[in-house]
């Protein structure tokens, strides 16, 4: 009697840890936990902290007060504020839209079978691999008033007869500064998009052609279509990238001339580091952070109306 009570007696409940080990929900967040807590600890305390010392009027080597809006209510008449703010809006807009243009056209290039098509894969990535203090330098050498190799080479062929101020006229620093920005950029959007057309199936283009279709029909109606939620990412992060851009624009003009250059990153560096006003820079940075999460729905909102087209609803 008692072998078939035991036989017959309820299996002893599994243990929490066996529990989560079986349930994939509390596994996956169990693995995304320590990436979590770096997050919190290196992205989320400096953005509070940030928005923070917006509302106080620290300075350094002085702990400051709170202030309210005050910092805003500064920038609110600040010209020089608003024309950062105009000059990064044109900054990102132009550079991005040519990075876009110009590497989707370089990623159905190199799509194409071309010979030595590895090697010019690692080529075009050389803009991006470099480290951007040094492609300042370069480009700052390139954009020289007196030693510009441009200047020099358009001189030679009889096109001009002085040198160009690049980066001594308003307009044409804003014009070098945009096309170093995508030059550097380029290849990331290439070589993503490139990515994202070796997904495309074959037999796509294949029936299309049995159809008569033109080349401008396979790129409009096949390759645009399926390339869409990969766009939306790519000029997400072209967007927030060119948007926050610092590096290259201190090393080539540091704002400069008459503020012409200034960015609302590099702004707030002046304003809090160099002037030491950091309740002032920190305002200027958080600014920053509407424009942001706007490039941010952007990608989200792209990749949803991709979803509904597809039919699917995640």
């Amino acid at each position: 009697m008692s072998t078939i009570a035991q036989r017959r007696s309820p299996p002893p409940a599994p243990s929490w840890m066996a529990r989560m080990m079986e349930s994939r929900n509390a596994l996956g967040l169990a693995f995304l936990l320590p990436a979590a807590v770096i997050l919190l600890l290196f992205l989320t305390y400096p953005l509070g902290l940030g928005v923070y010392l917006g509302f106080t009027d620290t300075r350094l080597g002085r702990p400051g007060i709170w202030i309210g809006t005050e910092n805003y209510e500064f920038l609110f008449d600040d010209p020089i504020f608003w024309l950062s703010v105009f000059n990064t809006i044109l900054y990102t807009t132009v550079a991005s839209l040519f990075k876009f243009v110009l590497g989707l056209w370089l990623a159905l290039l190199l799509n194409r079978h071309l010979p030595f098509k590895a090697f010019l894969r690692a080529i075009v990535l050389l803009p991006w691999v470099v480290p951007t203090v040094l492609s300042g330098i370069a480009f700052w050498w390139i954009f020289d008033a007196q030693f510009s190799v441009i200047s020099w080479a358009l001189i030679k062929l009889g096109l001009i007869d002085t040198p160009i101020n690049f980066l001594g006229d308003v307009a044409n620093a804003r014009a070098s500064v945009i096309a170093a920005n995508i030059w550097r950029g380029i290849p990331f959007v290439a070589i993503t998009l490139l990515a994202g057309l070796q997904t495309i199936p074959q037999s796509l283009y294949e029936a299309a052609v049995l159809d008569g279709a033109s080349n401008w029909q396979r790129f409009r109606w096949i390759t645009l279509p399926m390339l869409s939620p990969i766009i939306a990412v790519v000029m997400t992060f072209s967007v927030l990238f060119t948007f926050t851009d610092f590096q290259l624009i201190y090393v080539l003009t540091r704002g400069g001339p008459l503020n012409a250059t200034h960015l609302m990153a590099t702004l707030s560096f002046q304003r809090a580091i160099p002037g030491g006003q950091l309740g002032e820079g920190a305002a200027i940075a958080s600014a920053m952070i509407p424009f942001l999460l706007a490039a941010v729905m952007f990608s989200y909102f792209g990749l949803q109306r991709q979803r509904w087209q597809q039919g699917g609803r995640d």
